[in-house]
């Protein structure tokens, strides 16, 4: 099956599975709840979308992933994070315009996460297969270099594990 239908049904079974867990577990509670709660709710998890930063971290992405994809999705979490968070706050302190900032907040982050899959998919036209044999061609390489360097060493044992 070509990676590309693999990500695509790996996507849409995340889709179902978390929409039957909403329907089953998260809606029941959150109707219950008074507006303002349920919207913190729903909006607390997006705070760490900070994490996305880790695109611009060397050793953290393979070093072929495009700066024009990471970037992007980078800052774009990072302003999704500080969105939940002001979000958040003016949930918590009940602010009239806290329901605006939620839609703001909405928005953006569904415009970053759509701009991203173009991104990856079109765009910068990110190629999973080529990158899982960039990945093996690095761990050959570090491996080949392991094995020189222990070949070299003062006992003359050579005890590499593969990685």
């Amino acid at each position: 099956m070509p990676v590309q239908a693999l990500f695509g049904l790996s996507v849409l079974t995340s889709f179902v599975a978390f929409s039957i867990v909403a329907k089953l577990y998260i809606a029941p509670r959150l109707k219950a709840m008074p507006l303002e709660d349920a919207l913190r709710c729903l909006i607390a998890p997006h705070m760490f979308r900070f994490v996305g930063l880790s695109f611009l971290v060397p050793g953290v992405v393979s070093p072929a992933l495009s700066t024009s994809f990471a970037a992007p999705a980078a800052y774009g979490d990072e302003i999704a994070a500080l969105l939940a968070i002001i979000a958040t706050i003016a949930l918590t302190i009940r602010v009239a315009w806290a329901a605006a900032l939620v839609w703001l907040f909405n928005l953006w982050g569904a415009a970053d996460l759509l701009y991203a899959f173009y991104q990856g998919l079109i765009g910068v036209g990110i190629d999973p297969a080529a990158d899982t044999c960039r990945a093996a061609a690095a761990r050959h390489a570090c491996n080949d270099f392991l094995v020189a360097a222990a070949g070299r060493s003062t006992n003359g044992a050579v005890d590499v594990t593969p990685l």
